[in-house]
């Protein structure tokens, strides 16, 4: 199948030929506004499907959406016709072509042209009226809101914010992807005289910019946000992308003394904390129990001898363990509990505790094994 895209290089056009050829599509014309003109009357003569993402979302000259979403679609339609090629379109359209600004009426006027198109030649038309669309690869000041959030906030940037009342309604990038797919498969989700993406996600502005702030004061707190939200998890997939390209890293705090370190690396509300413990050779780490405090050890690298006693027994248990086989070590309640650097190197473990801590109440009770 030969698949037309115009408006390639754009933020939907982007994502899309990425995600056609994971799915298998290597014959792709991809058309954009640098583009020798001549090739556009190529691709259309031989294409079998066209997604019609070309187009002008923001522009100082209110001629140029007119240009750039009409009149380019009337000559893409023109060129079907000339060739007489009823390949099947999927137009990436706005809700605002229910508004009367310049560019909801411009983007209205494709949307009537090819309605008409599709009436005309019988060909099928598949309109989009996307909503504010978000994620990677998107440009700021340009495509959404979302994405001139994450710019500037990830480069410590003022946002501006008119009203933070106001709802916004979003829709992920990999939603639009997988609807696209439908349709390219002749299965559109439709709604009246429109398609639709089917899952889109509501927040206010101050909501939005709150959840994005966030993000960043994660680095500070080590906390995760609640992946469990779907529009959480896509927010923070696509604040990501936005990172500068000197700010993928950031420092942990390392509490060092003669035995080695220990590092808190994530928290979570729910799930509990993650943490690097780093022992010196022979050192002893732990001799303590809990009442309802829970551990997962995990040595990665050295060798270690981790030794448990219930409360109420003399007799010791003893897990040897090193980097060379990863192997969990549960520390179970009411056992006290230590780890021994038994090796020549330093003994890395990582920790994870069920909650995190909470020096009101450590629940940790020192007690030698």
């Amino acid at each position: 199948m030969n698949i037309l895209v115009t408006g390639a290089s754009g933020f939907i056009g982007k994502n899309l030929i990425a995600e056609l050829k994971n799915r298998g599509f290597n014959n792709i014309f991809e058309f954009t506004r640098d583009s020798d003109p001549e090739l556009l009357e190529i691709y259309v003569k031989g294409c079998d499907f066209i997604f019609h993402c070309a187009g002008i979302n923001r522009t100082q000259n209110e001629q140029d959406y007119m240009e750039g979403n009409a009149s380019f679609t009337e000559h893409l339609v023109e060129l079907l016709k000339k060739h007489d090629n009823a390949a099947p379109i999927l137009a990436t359209s706005s809700i605002q072509a229910e508004l009367e600004n310049p560019y909801g009426k411009s983007k209205k006027t494709m949307e009537d042209r090819l309605f008409q198109y599709q009436e005309e030649s019988q060909a099928k038309v598949y309109v989009y009226r996307l909503p504010n669309v978000f994620g990677k690869w998107s440009k700021p000041n340009y495509n959404s809101v979302v994405a001139t959030y994450c710019h500037n906030i990830a480069r410590d940037k003022d946002i501006e914010i008119h009203n933070s009342d106001v709802e916004l309604t979003l829709c992920y990038i990999d939603d639009v992807l997988a609807e696209f797919i439908r349709a390219l498969n002749g299965s559109p989700t439709v709604c009246g005289n429109y398609c639709t993406v089917p899952i889109t996600h509501r927040i206010t502005l101050g909501q939005l910019a709150r959840v994005l702030k966030g993000f960043k004061d994660n680095r500070k707190n080590l906390n995760i946000a609640n992946m469990d939200d779907p529009l959480t998890k896509k927010l923070y997939s696509t604040y990501l992308s936005f990172l500068p390209l000197d700010g993928f890293s950031y420092d942990l705090k390392m509490n060092k003394d003669a035995r080695g370190s220990f590092t808190e690396f994530i928290r979570t509300q729910d799930r509990g904390q993650v943490s690097v413990n780093v022992s010196k050779p022979g050192i002893t780490k732990g001799n303590h129990w809990h009442h309802t405090k829970n551990e997962k050890f995990l040595v990665v690298s050295g060798e270690g001898l981790i030794r448990f006693r219930a409360l109420d027994s003399e007799d010791i248990i003893e897990y040897r363990v090193n980097g060379e086989k990863l192997q969990v070590v549960d520390i179970p309640t009411g056992y006290t509990h230590s780890i021994v650097n038994v090796g020549a190197t330093d003994l890395v473990t990582i920790m994870w505790v069920n909650e995190c801590f909470d020096p009101i109440k450590p629940d940790t009770y020192y007690l030698e094994v």
